[in-house]
């Protein structure tokens, strides 16, 4: 037997979460919608090999002025 197994004990915050979600069901919709407008893009993949050939290196002191 497993010392540490609480099969019967959820934490402040998962039952917080649990009574939210419970009281406002159309809350998991607006996550998906929030999700969508940032994560789930299509990519353009000529705009992003353009993107890498264009790239320029990046000087290994970033610093360090060109003049000197």
């Amino acid at each position: 037997m497993n010392l540490f197994y609480r099969p019967f004990y959820k934490s402040d915050i998962t039952q917080f979460l649990e009574q939210l979600k419970a009281a406002r069901p159309e809350m998991a919709q607006g996550q998906l919608d929030g999700r969508a407008l940032l994560w789930n893009k299509s990519v353009d993949r000529s705009a992003q090999s353009d993107f890498r050939a264009a790239r320029v290196p990046q000087q290994p002191y970033v610093y360090q002025s060109h003049d000197q």
